[in-house]
């Protein structure tokens, strides 16, 4: 099974320093395979066929605590928990110099229902897709600052999601999906 570890709160404004190269040496250590690394925000490509998420989600937690000493949480995604996110993302949101769009990735004890009713959107700014597991959401850069979500930082939801932008989510998926191909491949 191909999977992506998204880890939350590493190299952000100087904190919890993790570097990549290590990180990845944990990550095989811990049986992990084909283990790529994207960015140094905490995206992890890998492959398991042994163990449930949720075995890889204490598994990853664990080595990272035990080499970096950081108490991270780690969110596990199979390529078909992305599928359906994947298939929702509107083709022309994107996270450039006109558009800020974000996919908010959320923990299983967060309350999807309640997530969403509780998030301020506001019409004519915020534009908002939840998928199963997942907030996407999108402004116009001119307006980000008047979005109603941008006052999640601060809220007790924000530490129960790991947030990544879009083209970074694209190019995720685009990885997962070469590695599935590429087990596809050797396996025919």
């Amino acid at each position: 099974m191909i999977y992506v570890a998204l880890l939350r709160g590493i190299n952000v404004g100087g904190n919890n320093k993790v570097n990549m190269a290590q990180l990845k040496e944990a990550f095989e250590s811990t049986g992990m395979k084909e283990v790529v690394t994207y960015i140094n925000s905490g995206n992890i490509i890998f492959s398991d066929d042994i163990h449930s998420r949720k075995e890889l989600v204490s598994l990853l937690e664990k080595v990272i605590k035990d080499r970096f000493s950081l108490l991270i949480k780690v969110l596990v995604l199979s390529i078909e928990d992305f599928r359906p996110l994947m298939e929702k993302l509107p083709d022309d949101w994107r996270n450039d110099k006109d558009m800020k769009g974000d996919v908010l990735f959320l923990w299983d004890d967060l309350d999807q229902e309640q997530l969403m009713s509780g998030l301020v959107i506001k019409d004519g700014i915020d534009h908002v897709i939840h998928v199963p597991g997942a907030v996407i959401w999108s402004a116009d850069k001119k307006l980000v600052t008047k979005s109603g979500l941008m006052k999640l930082a601060g809220s007790s939801v924000y530490k129960k999601m790991t947030i990544r932008n879009i083209n970074t989510v694209r190019k995720l998926y685009e990885m997962m999906s070469a590695l599935k191909d590429s087990q596809n491949e050797a396996s025919d």
